[in-house]
């Protein structure tokens, strides 16, 4: 497994390119409401990202047909947005790429829609706090498969699971690169970790069982037992010391 190790000027890009991100899930947060369809939260994703000078690195990506995805409720991932509106109680996951001059940047989040169950809340909240408990490990020395345990570890004692057939990745001049990152105990160390490495660390949470389906659009996931998930992802800068959120606004 080779993995890339960026330099100085590619870090300086993929820095833009973070921000542009962290900046578009900014301005859809503030229009998450009940009404609002997944097709306008696209759209104002769309115009945002290219008015910056970047591209929306989804969009044909493999064929897929629009420029984030956006997945409600049991959706896992690869929600296509169209005409569906959000519903009071709803929980929305917006995951967006960006490309700005030769770099991609990589990043999700999961927002309630007005009132949400206790146990929505929650699972929110828990995607993105065992973000955190694994990126403990996201430094130089360590080894990836320990930030993988750490995400596992902490959704299960939440009583929550995370999907196992989708994990995290390298990010760089691709949007995906080695190496696949799980978000589940490994048997192993797995590779070192050196700085300049980017990774996509994203922790799927699901609510109930960790098993998936796919629909027959291609590209939705869902959850096998129909229950809610959640998603939260950043881009991280591997440092010699204190790891770099590129898509996390200070």
């Amino acid at each position: 497994m080779s993995i890339s190790i960026k330099n100085d000027e590619q870090i300086k890009i993929m820095r833009v390119a973070g921000e542009i991100n962290a900046r578009t899930h900014e301005m859809l947060e503030a229009a998450v409401a009940p009404g609002v369809t997944t097709g306008e939260l696209n759209k104002l994703a769309d115009s945002y990202i290219r008015s910056r000078g970047a591209k929306p690195a989804f969009k044909g990506y493999r064929g897929f047909p629009a420029s984030v995805c956006v997945s409600v409720n049991e959706e896992v991932i690869h929600g296509i947005p169209g005409l569906k509106k959000l519903l009071t109680g709803d929980i929305v996951s917006i995951d967006i790429g960006v490309l700005y001059n030769g770099f991609y940047s990589d990043a999700a989040r999961t927002f309630p829609v007005g009132g949400v169950s206790s146990e929505a809340r929650r699972l929110i909240d828990v995607a993105r706090e065992s973000f955190f408990a694994g990126i403990a490990f996201a430094r130089a020395g360590a080894h990836l498969y320990q930030i993988s345990g750490a995400i596992n570890d902490y959704v299960e004692s939440n009583g929550f699971s995370v999907v196992r057939e989708w994990v995290g990745h390298g990010v760089g001049r691709a949007l995906h690169e080695p190496p696949e990152i799980p978000n589940y105990r490994m048997p192993n160390r797995g590779p070192r970790l050196y700085p300049g490495m980017t990774l996509a660390i994203e922790p799927m949470v699901n609510a109930g069982t960790y098993e998936i389906l796919t629909r027959k659009d291609s590209w939705t996931v869902v959850t096998r037992d129909g229950r809610l998930s959640a998603h939260y992802e950043n881009t991280v800068l591997v440092t010699a010391g204190e790891p770099e959120l590129l898509t996390l606004l200070g």
